[in-house]
């Protein structure tokens, strides 16, 4: 059951990944994925939402061609 949640959350947090034109969305899709990744493996919400935010937010900026 563990292995699915990961999976699952995975799944939801590369199709959020990388997206949103301004660091405003790309901040709010992370923090999006990261909440629900963290949900579903019964995690901290608010850590999960940070992590997210931040993580997706440097990735966009180190590589703005894919986020686009």
């Amino acid at each position: 059951m563990r292995a699915t949640n990961l999976w699952i959350a995975l799944s939801i947090c590369a199709g959020l990944a990388a997206c949103g034109d301004t660091m405003g969305e790309q901040a709010l899709y992370g923090a999006g994925a990261g909440a629900v990744g963290a949900a579903v493996l019964d995690g901290n919400v608010l850590g999960g939402a940070a992590v997210g935010a931040a993580g997706n937010v440097l990735y966009c900026q180190q590589k703005p061609g894919a986020c686009s």
